[in-house]
Formats: structure tokens, sequence, C-alpha cells
């Protein structure tokens, strides 16, 4: 098969690395890709958004399966686009994308099927959030209604913090949405959940817990995640249960009940309280870099579980996990997630041999002049596989040793709670 992957992130170098690995790929084409994916694939760098000249691009390269990484071409209604032009695509439609897309959608679906998540209120102007405010303890979630990149959302302890977020908000600072979607703070213990979904049928896809805050014992600033590692631990057959009971299982008939089937990734991002779930968002794609965790356990070739999905039969497909555990830690530019420079030097990554144990996924780099550069935030994934997390949490300090890249800084507490010792 002839597959495009489209992104250019951590999650879409894992996800061209296991497309490569399968026994039914012939080319691989990733639009625009990166220099970590450009090993394994040809990388097309054109803006995957203007879908028209996407399309050129597949019919050229006779392209018999779309694999779309990130949410914002699926949010944009991508697989809608090419479903229409007759060409395969493994994601979720323009109104289950909704899920994602838009805060209060998902949260409406919650309110009307009785799904477990944190107090909230839909505003669109300051009255609603002082409505909200009036019988509110502090702190309080601040969340931008649309996409936001993972820098919409704000845990404000003052009225003050709430009141300038939100203002931030109505002024378009995220330009998706001027609405916003305030929630009760819900304390417990944050796990990702993945299932994939077909029109008839799902399956559990793995489980991890990341880490978003940037400093060391979860202090400091909220990013797109410094690590993660997988499986979960906290994940039992009792809570699964009830996760699938309370929360996937009505959400998914609430997608049904408008004619508008699931199809693809689901993240069901979860705070567990006490061995109960309570959502607090869905994703419609992997997560990242939970996806750099669980791909690299995943037995079954993935394509035949892509091309199960897209033809409605995942329930014939049986998704076999390797015994072994899973981590990556993330190598960010100094200064992230405030300002940071991008374009610094990064020397040694040639000389770290791969190996099917552990994996450098690159997600924020550029290639120049057969050199690797900086080109973002987070930019490399050291990702290792194991069966002890302390070992494993070893092999990836002594594999970031080996890089040279001045600007770089990473957390050495991930999984700290598999890890006592730090």
């Amino acid at each position: 098969m002839n597959i495009a992957l489209i992104g250019g992130g951590g999650r879409e170098h894992a996800l061209c690395q296991k497309i490569h690995e399968s026994k039914l790929t012939k080319n691989i084409i990733c639009i625009p890709g990166n220099p970590g994916t450009r090993l394994i694939a040809k990388n097309i760098d054109i803006d995957f958004l203007d879908f028209k000249k996407l399309l050129i691009i597949l019919k050229l390269h006779k392209i018999d399966l779309v694999v779309v990484g990130p949410e914002e071409p699926l949010v944009n209604g991508i697989v809608d686009f090419l479903t229409k032009h007759k060409i395969k695509v493994f994601g979720p439609n323009k109104y289950a994308s909704k899920l994602e897309g838009s805060k209060a959608f998902m949260k409406f679906i919650c309110k009307k099927y009785k799904i477990p998540t944190a107090k909230f209120q839909v505003c669109k102007n300051y009255k609603n959030v002082s409505q909200f405010l009036k019988h509110s303890k502090l702190p309080v979630v601040v969340k931008a209604d649309g996409l936001a990149a993972g820098k919409g959302v704000a845990i404000c302890k003052t009225k003050k913090e709430v009141l300038s977020f939100s203002e931030k908000i109505f002024k378009g600072k995220f330009k998706t949405s001027k609405k916003l979607v305030l929630e009760e703070f819900l304390k417990g213990e944050e796990v990702s959940y993945f299932l994939i979904v077909d029109k008839n049928s799902f399956k559990f896809f793995g489980s991890a817990q990341d880490h978003k805050r940037v400093g060391e014992k979860e202090k400091g600033l909220n990013t797109g995640g410094m690590g993660a590692y997988s499986p979960a631990p906290i994940i039992n057959k009792v809570l699964e249960d009830k996760i699938i009971n309370r929360i996937v299982q009505p959400t998914l008939l609430a997608l049904k009940k408008k004619n508008k089937n699931y199809k693809g990734f689901l993240y069901v991002g979860l705070m567990i309280i006490n061995n109960d779930p309570y959502l607090i968002e869905y994703n419609i794609r992997m997560g990242d870099p939970e996806c750099q965790v669980i791909l690299p356990r995943l037995n079954t070739d993935i394509l035949k579980i892509f091309n199960a999905v897209i033809s409605n039969q995942i329930n014939k497909i049986n998704i076999s996990w390797k015994k072994t555990n899973c981590m990556t830690i993330v190598l960010c530019s100094r200064g992230y997630p405030r300002k940071y420079k991008k374009g610094i030097l990064i020397k040694n990554l040639n000389k770290i041999k791969s190996s099917k144990k552990h994996f450098i996924f690159h997600a924020g780099t550029k290639f120049l002049n057969n050199k690797i550069f900086s080109n973002g935030g987070r930019v490399l994934n050291i990702t290792s596989t194991g069966n002890s997390y302390d070992k494993i949490r070893e092999n990836i300090f002594r594999i970031i040793k080996m890089i040279n890249w001045k600007n770089g800084f990473f957390r050495r507490d991930i999984g700290w709670r598999v890890i006592k010792n730090l």
C-alpha cells in the first residue's frame, strides 16, 4: 500500500515508524514530515490545510490510504473532503471531530447523557463568568472553546486570574473561538485512555500517563507534554468497565443518534478520583507524547488495524501488545513554553544507533545542509522500552547524554509515580 501521513511532529514520526514496520507498506509520503521521517519516508512540504493542493499530491503518488496525525485538519473536515473524492482516510469526520474542536459541544453531551465530568458553564461574556464564580470554589479551570494548540487552558487560583484569562479569550487571543468553558477544579490522578473505533465497535488501544508541567514535581506552566509512560498502572478492570459504561458508550451513542458515527483514534482524558473516572477532555487523535510510548508496545500490524476501521471490521482484529513498558522524555528548547531560540545545531544524533528497544522521535527539528537544527519548543522525544521503568529511564538519560545540544533541557523526574528513587 502507498500511504500518506499528515503531520510533522513527534506523534507523526512514531506513526511513520510503525507504518514503516508494516508488511503491507509499499511507500510512505509524509506531509510535511520532519528530519526523522525523511529517513524512512518521502517528505513533501506543502500546507496540509490546503485540501485541493493536497488532493493533487495524493493522486500523483497513487495513495491508497491517508492517515491523519494532528487535530486541526480533522476539525477542518479533511476526512469529509477526501471521502468525497473517493480516497480512503483514517480519522473521524468533521462532526465527530467537534468532540475536541469544541469544549462546549463535548460538555453539552456530558450534560445530556449524564457523563461524569467537572461542573461547568459555557460563557459568552463577563456576566456568565461572574455568575459561575459566585457559586464555585477556587481554583477554577478556564478553557478556550476551540483549538488552541494546547495553550488555551489555565488553572486560575484567584478571581483576578479567571477574569484576566477570560478577557484574552473574549478578545480573540486563540482565534478559533471567543467563547469559553469554566470548570470546577478536580483533584485526582490523570490518565490517558485510548480506543480504536469504527461504526459498529471499538477496542482498547493502550493507556498512558504524561507530565504536562514544565518543571519537576509538577510545577510551573502547562506544556504540550514533557514526557510519558505506558501502560498506566492506575488502570484496572473495575475502572476500565466504568470508563466504557459511564463515558465512552454514552458519547458514541450521542453521535449515532445524530447519524454521525465515529471512526479513528479516540483519546479519553480522565481524572481518577477514588477509582471513579471523570472526563476532562476528548481528543480525536493520538496524544503527543502518549503516542510515542504506546505504539512501540503494539504487536499487531497497524495497517491491518487501520483497514479494519475503515471497513468497519475492527471486531475481527485481535490487537495484541508486547509484554514491555515504555517511556519517553521530551528534550526541549531552553525557555519553553515561553520564548525560546530556534536554529540551534544538534550534534551526534547520527552516532546513536537505532534499535528495536529505543527510538529518537523528531518533534521540532529541521534539516539543513546535512545537519539537524532545533525548530520548535519540544524538539526530540527520547523513547525506550524494557521491563523496569527505572532502568528504562536510566537508558534514556544515557542517550540524552550522548546528544550534543547546548540549548536543550528536560525533566529528570518523568515517571515519578512508578519510580520512587529520583
